[in-house]
């Protein structure tokens, strides 16, 4: 997926977490991460589809004009493990949504 980032940020003035992904909106992730830190979010994960494993998130369609909400919930997000294929990575969760942003990182 050409162009795929997923962001993990939290708004510190209304206490709230979220994953946003977008695919083909931006050329680069910093492109992606500098439009929500305008806004006053903080950006904690930035990854790319080369980098990240979906454990229970499905990708989006190609789609050059929109940012996907893709889980939100109060207070900052969860680092946990997860385990595939016998191997552990850190991960993080917003509500339901578990995603692993660094394939490398193993626990």
């Amino acid at each position: 997926m050409t162009n795929y980032y997923r962001i993990t940020g939290y708004d510190p003035n209304n206490d709230y977490c979220f994953i946003i992904d977008c695919n083909g909106m931006f050329e680069k992730k910093w492109q992606f991460s500098s439009m929500l830190i305008q806004k006053g979010l903080k950006v904690l994960e930035i990854t790319d589809s080369d980098t990240f494993i979906d454990v229970n998130i499905t990708p989006t369609e190609y789609d050059n004009e929109h940012i996907f909400l893709r889980a939100n919930d109060k207070g900052k997000p969860q680092n946990i493990t997860q385990t595939i294929d016998g191997i552990t990575y850190k991960a993080i969760k917003v509500a339901d949504k578990i995603y692993i942003p660094d394939r490398t990182q193993t626990v």
